[in-house]
Formats: structure tokens, C-alpha cells, sequence
């Protein structure tokens, strides 16, 4: 591709102006946008959108995206006119749920660099005069947030990238995309065609219908959402003359799924209340040509009364000045949905060239369009993008039944108070493993992940409670870490550790590579050495070009041209497959639904399976870190002697059609040893006692080996890898953050992750995954931290409204000799 190559960037909204902007600030300004409706207003959600900026969120990523956003649009006017207005927000709590997690809010900001505080009622209707006092709790201030100007913006982003090369075309309705060789060549228009070396789609509720032109699943769905516009406010005459159109913070009652911001003397009100409402885009109206009001506009569909009167009636009850006023114009304007909330980024798996960056709110739109536009640009983005890329939904998440089912469930949910464990209510038991009726028959209580079905403790093993010894007895916890928990993952964690458990592995991502390149394939992608011996089984990473811990992989080498790889997410086969060689020498291929694996790990592990079986399991049979072909009561199976708890033991695949064969024979043969199922809850609980990373959790792209303790990993003297020259100009002891272990000095405070921690009472970092550590009779936590840190060293980690002590620890916490695995 040349430095400066021909783009087109269908979408002329919020995110195509972005985008425009960005590629032109780079160079690349050989740039076209195209939009079917007329400039500037084109008749998409940008037209129309109220223009609320919330930054913070449960996501690092999109806090940030909200936050370069604020900063990029506080730099813009047109004609002096604002894009951004700094009037900050403010989060009300009518319950004490709501002002708990306004707390747990305020510790996501202040770890991200974006000031929040939590005030009184007092002081929330001092920022908000229309408030009833009475009716609030508290509230979160955030002095940074605002409001966005869309429609404003689009204007100053356009003469922007106009001024730099770009070309801006309306009224232009893309009919199709032309490629040659797997590879897009131009966006045929009513207008004619348009050449091109890369289309990137930001369409918005239209990119379901862009992706289709190239055999692209884009999840979204289009459903309307109600806003609604008042006549004069008494109160709010002469505030906000002089174009300011605002002053008092934006406004959030989540407890009714509304929010507020001003109109001069009026109010607007959106609601989330309502019920969801699917939008078929074939029966949306047409952009009026040359209709600068936008009066007529596809995202635009008329009020619905009816949906809007309980929430007229709560809002007159929170704003009372509302009482003397009436609702005068009100719309349900169309939004993008996606399965989890998230937005699309990404280029086609089977179409290069073609981009998406889709389902991308206003309050997003410039971070968004700065990550594409290094992606494209620069090969990568400096944000981890995991949560936000195209590819990280398995295929059953992208049908159109999958989708519409789950997002409109989102915007039901938007609003809500959600637990980070909380489980899809539906669509359930989409995919399941091949023991999943003896799950259900031994009570499991079951989570969901990627449409899996996943245990995360068994209730049978509570009859083992009272045989739980005093020192494994696990404390009392808060009702929110008390939630998707059970006293029981003690029970299993216990069992684990003294005597033999069977773990569900089945939904964890299986790649088969193979042929005649595959070893020099996997050799070029990861940092470890895979020309060894056929059974050797390597932890490895997969990096991105600056570095940066793309994906943590376990190699297998089953034969001379033939590797399982195991992975974490369908991320890992979309990126296997791009790099394959496109000469027939390298085949990847997805084989977790073919295939299932129990891991069976404990002390009494070999006295569980070696009787069932005549080959040799033995610590010299069979090695830590080796993988051998065997039979198990007849089943054949891959051994391999891996352990991500920390015990003797082996993760043991076979085909889907043997797996509850396979679970019969070794729960069966497991009674006299007190082998118990275990779940998910016990899993994780372990593997941190032992330091062991999740990726997504605890390193992603924005973190190199070195910082996340994983310089073990890379073997730079075996020759070239993907990303090994940036490698080479780190300096691993120079490192400024490291992701460090830390134990929590009151062992009744459990937390979750994601909390803030403070080093000397300054926001230092963030915690990325924690657990009550059983055999240690504490919980634990892995943080991102600055280094130098010693052992030793107390932090504080923000929960809620408090912060709770914790300690600096040398890792692992457990079995640091690694003599329980390795016998």
C-alpha cells in the first residue's frame, strides 16, 4: 500500500468527520467522504444526537476515547461558535444502590485521570438548581464532562480535512463495493464508482446493510430512543442567553433510565425507559434533498406518546419547575446497538481494505477515529482495543437473531446497575460442553461467556461444608462481592488443593495449525521457540509490531507439521488466519466445538487417571510443559501435562462425540479419592495464587513482556518474531509500571477488579483481576503499578465509598518452587 493511498470513508457524521480529520493530520489526504444524505446534516444520528458527554464508563478504553474527545472538541468552533461546552455532569443517586455505584464510579474516573467527586444533596442542587432536594441522595460530579455539538462538529472537522485535500460528497448512495485478488478497489455509487485502496464504513445504523456488500457480519441493531424537548422554563429565562444554550452540569436520573441537559430556556429529556423499539431500516424515510433543518431525516421517526408519560410524570417529580411546562416537540431517533454495548472497529476477514467503525456514540466519536486512523496509518492503535474490535464475537454472537435478541437487551440494561459477573438472563444454553447434563445433574451454577455455557460452582459440593477445616473456612462478604458467589468455591478450591478436582475446559479457544509451514509460521508469530521436539508443549506470546502483549498462547507440537494452539478468543483465529501465508502451506482452524477437554488437577490426580489407562503418566512418562497421545478406558485422547492452578495434573482433550463418556469414566473412578467438579470461581481463585495472567484482564497491547512479568516468555535469541525489534529497544529494568501482586490486609474485603488503587493517597493504577485466595486465607490482587514498588510497600485500593489497606507481595503466593506441579 502507498504511504498516501486512495480511502473513501463512507458516513459523513460524527465519526467520518473524525476520521477525515484524523488520516488528513497524518498525510494521508487522498481522502473522500461520501454520505447519502445532503451536507452537513445528513440525516443519521449525528443530526440529531443530544450531544451528552459522560466519560466514564466500566471500559479504561472508552473513558479514554470520551476523553480525547472532550479535549479534541473543546478545541473546535465554527465562526466562534462552541462544539464543546464544559459544563460538566452530574450523576444522581435515588437509592442506595445508585449512590454505591456512583462510588465505585468515582474510583474508575480518578484511576484514569478524569476528576470526579461524590457530593451531597446540598451541593447537587447547587450545580442543579431544578433539582428537588428531597428526592436526592448524592450525586457524581464531574467537572469535565459536557456538551457536544455534533452537528456543530461536523462543520469544523469537514472545513478541516477539506483544507488538508479531503473531498466531501452528499447526496451519493453507495451501491456496492468493487474488489480484485481479495482486496477492495473502489465503492460503486449512484454517481458512478469511486476507486479506492481502503472503505472504511462509518455508516452507523446503516453499517449492517454496508457490511452485507461485502459478506460481512457487522453485529449491530438500529432501535429508537426518545427525546423530548419542553417549552419554556420559567426558571431557565435569561440564564443562557448569548449562544451559551447551556450552563448547568448535563444531568443523569439512571435510577428512571432518563437524563437532562439544557436548551436555552427549555429542557430536553431522553429516555431509556421505554420499551425496546427495532428499527427495519427498508422503512425508514428518505433524507430530504436540500433540507438544512433536517426536519426530514431517517433517524428521526415520529414521537411516541405513550411510551414517554410515566417518564414525563418522573421527571416533573425530579425537576419540579417542570410542573408549570409542557412537552413541545419530541422525536424517537435511531441508535446503534451491539451485543455487549461495545463499538466495531476493524477490517474485514476476508475482504482487505474494507474497515468498519460502527455503533460509535458522539461521546466516543473522536477517540474512536484516532484509533482507526492508527490502525490504519501506523499498523496499530496506542489504546487496547480487545472489547471494541469487530472479530471479538464468536459466529454465533453475529446472527441476526443472536444480535437483536442481545442488544436490545442492552438498551434495557443501560442504564442498570450491573455486576461484573452478571449472567445473560437470554438467549441461554446456546452452546454447551459434552458433560453439560452432568453438570446440570451435580447443580451447577452456570455463567455464560461467548454464548458458552460455563460453571461456575457446583451446589452438590455443598454437603461438603461442614467437613470445610477451620483454616479454609472463607469469611462473610459484602452483598456485592457476595453476588455470583458461593461459600461453596471454597469447598472446590479446597478439594483441588488436597485431593483431585475436574475442571470444564471446553470453551477455551482451540486452534489447529497445520502443514508444511506451520512451524515456521508459529515461530514467526511468537516469541518462543517452536522448533522442538514433537510433544513439547510452549507458553508463548503473540505481539503486536511495538511490543505490545497482543494475545498468551500454549503451543503444542502433536506432530512434525501439526500444533494446537491454545488461545484466548476468537481475536486469536481472526489473527492467525491474516498472517497465514496465502500459499496453501499453512492451514488455521478453529476445533473448540469439535472437540472438549476436562483438566483434572490435585495431588491424587495420577492416582485418579493412571489406573484407567496403560500408558505412561508418570512425572518421567510424561513431563511438565510435554503433550502425548493416550487412551483412557478405551476414549482416545491428547494428554497434556499443563496446570494453570498450580497441581499435578493434566488438561485431557478428545473428541466432542467421547466427552461425556470421558467425564463418566474419570468422575466414576474419582469417588473413593474425593474428586469433586469444580467451577469457574475456583479456577480463577487458584490461578492467581499461582501469578498466572489473563490476558484481556491483566496485559493487553498497551503492555509489553517486561512490565507484565512475562520476559520469560520471549526467547529474542531464537531470530526474527513479530515485534522482537521493538523488543530490542526496551529496557526491561527500566520499566516504569508493572503489573504487581498485592494482598489485602482484611481478609472479610473482597474485591472484583477494575478498582482504583492509591500509592502515598495519589491515584497510582487499577486493579485487573482479584479473588479470595483459599489456600491463603486472604483475598489477592494483581494491579497495574508504578515499579520500584518493594515488597513490602502499602496501597490502598478505592471500593466503593472506602479504601481498603492492601500490601505489595513477592509472587507467586503460592508453591513458589513449583514442586506440587512438577512431581
Amino acid at each position: 500500500m502507498t504511504t498516501n493511498p486512495r480511502t473513501v470513508i463512507i458516513g459523513a457524521g460524527i465519526v467520518g468527520t473524525n476520521l477525515a480529520d484524523e488520516l488528513t493530520e497524518r498525510g494521508w489526504t487522498d481522502v473522500t467522504v461520501v454520505d447519502q444524505g445532503p451536507l452537513p446534516l445528513t440525516g443519521g444520528s449525528t443530526s440529531h444526537a443530544p450531544g451528552l458527554v459522560f466519560q466514564t464508563t466500566g471500559s479504561k478504553t472508552m473513558t479514554a476515547f470520551a476523553t480525547y474527545t472532550v479535549e479534541k472538541l473543546r478545541s473546535l468552533d465554527v465562526d466562534g461558535g462552541w462544539c464543546f461546552n464544559q459544563v460538566g455532569g452530574l450523576e444522581i443517586a435515588t437509592t442506595p444502590e445508585r449512590l454505591a455505584d456512583l462510588h465505585r464510579k468515582r474510583g474508575w474516573a480518578i484511576s484514569r485521570g478524569v476528576p470526579a467527586t461524590v457530593v451531597g444533596p446540598d451541593e447537587c442542587v447547587r450545580l442543579h438548581p431544578l433539582l428537588d432536594r428531597d428526592r436526592v441522595l448524592g450525586g457524581l460530579h464531574t467537572p469535565t464532562d459536557g456538551l457536544a455539538n455534533a452537528s456543530r462538529a461536523v462543520v469544523a472537522l469537514t472545513r478541516r480535512a477539506q483544507a488538508r485535500g479531503a473531498r466531501f460528497q452528499g447526496s451519493t448512495r453507495v451501491t456496492g463495493i468493487e474488489r480484485s485478488g481479495g482486496r477492495v478497489t473502489g465503492v460503486q455509487t449512484d454517481r458512478g464508482v469511486i476507486p479506492a485502496e481502503v472503505v472504511v464504513s462509518c455508516a452507523g445504523f446503516w453499517g449492517r446493510e454496508l457490511g452485507r456488500l461485502v459478506g460481512m457480519r457487522v453485529p449491530l441493531l438500529p432501535l429508537a430512543h426518545q427525546y423530548a424537548r419542553t417549552g419554556r422554563v420559567e426558571e431557565l429565562v435569561g440564564r443562557n442567553e448569548g449562544g451559551v444554550e447551556a450552563r448547568m452540569p448535563i444531568l443523569r436520573h439512571q435510577d428512571a433510565d432518563l437524563y437532562y441537559r439544557e436548551h436555552d430556556d427549555g429542557i430536553g429529556i431522553g429516555s431509556y425507559a421505554h420499551r425496546p423499539m427495532p428499527v427495519s431500516i427498508g422503512e425508514l424515510p428518505e433524507s430530504a434533498e436540500g433540507d438544512p433543518t433536517g426536519s426530514a431525516m431517517p433517524s428521526m421517526l415520529p414521537f411516541t406518546e405513550e411510551d414517554f408519560a410515566t417518564q414525563w410524570e418522573q421527571s416533573q417529580q425530579l425537576l419540579p419547575a417542570l410542573a408549570s411546562a409542557k412537552v413541545e416537540t419530541g422525536f424517537n431517533g435511531v441508535f446503534s446497538f451491539t451485543p455487549d454495548g461495545g463499538p466495531l472497529i476493524g477490517e474485514s476477514a476476508d475482504v482487505a481494505g474494507f474497515w468498519v467503525a460502527e455503533a460509535v456514540w458522539v461521546t466516543h466519536s473522536s477517540g474512536v477515529a484516532r484509533a482507526v486512523a492508527q490502525l490504519l496509518v501506523d499498523g496499530r492503535s496506542e489504546l487496547d482495543l480487545h472489547g471494541c474490535d469487530v472479530h471479538r464475537f464468536d459466529e454465533v454472537e453475529t446472527t441476526d437473531a443472536y444480535v437483536d435478541e442481545t442488544a436490545q437487551q442492552n438498551f434495557v440494561e443501560i442504564y442498570d446497575v450491573v455486576h461484573p459477573l452478571q449472567p445473560k438472563t437470554s438467549p441461554r444454553d446456546v452452546r454447551v460442553s459434552p458433560f453439560h447434563a452432568r453438570q446440570r445433574e451435580l447443580g451447577a451454577v452456570f455463567l455464560d461467556s461467548h454464548a458458552w455455557e460455563r460453571p461456575h460452582w457446583y451446589e452438590a459440593n455443598a454437603a461438603l461444608l461442614p467437613d470445610l477445616p477451620v483454616e479454609w473456612q472463607p469469611p462473610t462478604r459484602d452483598a456485592w462481592s457476595a453476588m455470583f458467589h458461593s461459600p461453596v468455591v471454597a469447598v472446590e478450591a479446597w478439594r483441588t488443593r488436597t485431593a483431585v478436582a475436574m475442571y470444564d475446559m471446553t470453551p477455551l479457544r482451540r486452534i489447529e495449525v497445520s502443514g508444511p509451514g506451520a512451524l515456521g509460521f508459529l515461530d514467526a508469530v511468537t516469541t518462543g521457540r517452536m522448533d522442538r521436539s514433537v510433544g513439547s508443549v510452549t507458553y508463548t506470546l503473540a505481539l503486536d509490531d511495538a511490543g505490545g502483549v497482543r494475545a498468551d498462547l500454549t503451543v503444542a507440537r502433536l506432530g512434525e507439521t501439526l500444533f494446537q494452539v491454545g488461545a484466548n478468543s476468537n481475536l486469536d483465529v481472526e489473527y492467525l488466519r491474516r498472517r497465514a501465508p496465502d500459499d496453501g502451506s499453512v492451514a488455521v482452524r478453529d476445533i473448540t466445538g469439535a472437540t472438549c477437554c476436562i483438566g483434572v488437577w490435585g495431588p491424587l490426580a495420577r492416582d485418579l487417571v493412571a489406573p484407567l489407562t496403560d500408558d505412561d503418566l508418570s512425572h518421567e512418562g510424561l513431563k511438565f510443559f510435554r503433550a502425548t497421545a493416550a487412551h483412557i478406558a478405551g476414549i482416545p485422547v491428547t494428554a497434556m501435562r499443563l496446570s494453570y492452578v498450580g497441581e499435578l495434573g493434566w488438561e485431557i482433550y478428545t473428541g466432542a462425540e467421547y466427552g461425556q463418556k470421558l467425564w463418566d469414566v474419570l468422575f466414576s473412578a474419582g469417588r473413593g479419592l474425593g474428586v469433586v467438579a469444580a467451577g469457574r470461581a475456583a479456577f480463577n481463585s487458584l490461578r492467581l495464587e499461582k501469578g498466572y495472567r489473563s490476558w484481556g484482564a491483566d496485559m493487553t497491547t498497551e503492555h509489553n513482556p517486561y512490565e507484565a512479568g512475562l520476559g520469560f516468555a520471549v526467547r529474542p535469541q531464537k531470530g526474527d518474531f513479530v515485534g522482537r525489534d521493538a523488543l530490542e529497544r526496551i529496557d526491561e529494568s527500566a520499566v516504569t509500571r508493572r503489573l504487581t501482586c498485592l494482598t489485602v490486609d482484611d481478609r472479610r474485603s473482597v474485591v472484583l477488579g477494575h478498582e482504583g488503587v492509591l500509592v502515598d493517597g495519589e491515584p497510582a493504577g487499577y486493579v485487573t483481576s482479584a479473588a479470595f485466595a483459599h489456600t491463603l486465607g486472604t483475598p489477592v490482587a494483581y494491579a497495574w503499578l508504578p515499579a520500584g514498588l518493594p515488597v513490602g510497600s502499602p496501597v490502598e485500593i478505592r471500593y466503593f465509598d472506602r479504601s481498603v489497606p492492601a500490601t505489595v507481595a513477592a509472587e507467586p503466593l503460592f508453591d513458589p518452587e513449583m514442586t506440587k506441579i512438577r512431581r
